[in-house]
């Protein structure tokens, strides 16, 4: 079967999506990468292989933070920013969203469209309050599975006032009403109310949120959430199927773009050679000019495969060897101490 594979590699996650040639997906993996987003994608590769083992594929595209690393494991075909592939994702699942909500493991964004183009976005600069990983450290305080941590905010019936604006004050608030008794259901409605208000105030920042609203990242699950927002916009909120992985779902929709124009082969590694291989990345220091970028690399299996980070692009070119280089870098040194 022919198909697109997306990529999206977070802070806290790895996601894979798969689509066939009528954009339907045949395949979605959500991977906590644990520190480790190579570990994380080669465990999602083997799923793929054991679920869909004679898939043909024909493009892949990666995003998110880790997209250039993903992009040099896999042997990706297109690498595009978050923002693009969230937008393309909302619009393809509703052709008339206007806001898109993003809440990930530790970064928010919010994303304005008309006509199915994006238009401008924000994204949480400092505070990661109401981030997943945020969320997850009061659920494991107040001893709430995060499962039950929206369904709990729904039970409640008066919900408690909480600081919001950051999450020290939030957390540090929520500690105080937590001594003076309040129930666990209406601490947590409070807490998902005074979320959404810093959201409003730090990511949207004002602007108007019109509808369609969507709302996406792996916090869409977080119903209370979800309702809180619903209360202080007055207007519904969707949570689309797929939210856990829309940026993967965008990546591989843009794969599948690219594929129509050009036809192109793809320079994907393969299933198995992914799951099965062994990879390790390096970074170091160019100070050959003021920049002083930090230069990453990817081998596999000994043979550099991949390297960003270069504002000038003089390491662009996988010829060059870094080792070659601090070799050098420290002959002279030694040379000079020598002296």
């Amino acid at each position: 079967m022919e198909c697109f594979l997306g990529i999206d590699v977070g802070s806290v996650s790895a996601k894979i999506v798969a689509l066939d040639a009528g954009k339907n997906l045949l395949f979605e993996t959500y991977l906590r990468t644990h520190g480790n987003p190579i570990e994380a994608l080669q465990a999602g590769f083997q799923q793929l292989q054991e679920q869909l083992p004679d898939l043909q594929i024909l493009a892949v595209g990666t995003t998110g933070s880790g997209r250039h690393l993903a992009a040099a494991l896999v042997g990706a075909d297109t690498i595009k920013n978050e923002i693009t592939a969230h937008a393309v994702a909302a619009r393809e699942v509703n052709p008339d969203v206007r806001t898109v909500i993003d809440i990930g493991g530790q970064d928010s964004k919010i994303i304005f469209l008309k006509d199915g183009v994006s238009r401008g976005f924000n994204m949480n600069s400092v505070c990661a309050a109401g981030t997943g990983s945020f969320l997850d450290h009061q659920a494991s305080r107040l001893n709430v599975p995060i499962e039950k941590f929206g369904e709990l905010a729904l039970r409640s019936t008066s919900p408690v006032r909480i600081a919001g604006r950051c999450g020290v004050f939030a957390e540090s608030d929520l500690i105080s009403k937590q001594q003076m008794g309040y129930s666990k259901e209406d601490l947590i409605a409070g807490l998902c109310l005074a979320l959404a208000r810093n959201y409003l105030a730090n990511v949207a920042r004002g602007k108007e949120i019109q509808p369609v609203v969507l709302f996406q990242g792996g916090v869409a699950a977080n119903v209370g959430l979800r309702a809180a927002f619903e209360t202080l916009l007055g207007i519904p909120i969707i949570v689309p199927p797929y939210y856990r992985v829309m940026g993967a779902l965008g990546a591989a929709l843009l794969a599948r773009e690219k594929w129509q124009k050009t036809k192109a082969p793809s320079v994907f590694r393969g299933v198995r050679a992914i799951a099965q291989f062994k990879c390790a990345p390096r970074s170091f220091i160019c100070n050959d000019c003021a920049n002083s970028c930090e230069i990453s690399e990817l081998y596999i299996c000994g043979e550099i495969v991949g390297r960003w980070g270069s504002r000038c692009g003089k390491w662009a070119n996988l010829r060059l060897s870094s080792a070659d280089r601090e070799d050098q870098r420290e002959k002279l040194t030694l040379m000079r101490l020598g002296a």
